[in-house]
């Protein structure tokens, strides 16, 4: 997949998973990998910038085997900004399809 198409959307794969509940790091990144080629540092960056936007929280849970664990969740702010890029995307999306259609006006 060409990494411009990527780059473009992995911010609104992130949102997407947590807003379907809280998420730990190496998870999100591991279940993103599984569905495109991206390397295993690719995630950690999008967190911490969503983190510095006020996106998203993040808190330790402890484990019963092994470290605690950081977990990223979505604040108000995040919700807002899925919203708001989904939205786009699928405007997007139809947009694409207009032109790759052989036959438009």
């Amino acid at each position: 997949m060409n990494i411009q198409f990527k780059k473009g959307v992995l911010e609104l794969f992130v949102l997407a998973m947590l807003k379907r509940n809280d998420q730990y790091g190496y998870d999100i990144s591991d279940y993103i990998s599984k569905q495109i080629s991206i390397s295993p540092g690719t995630v950690y960056p999008i967190l911490r910038k969503l983190k510095d936007e006020g996106i998203v929280t993040t808190y330790l849970s402890e484990q019963s085997s092994g470290p605690a664990r950081k977990y990223y969740q979505l604040t108000k702010k995040g919700h807002d900004k899925y919203e708001s890029l989904s939205k786009e995307w699928n405007e997007f999306i139809n947009i694409t399809k207009f032109f790759l259609e052989e036959k438009h006006e």
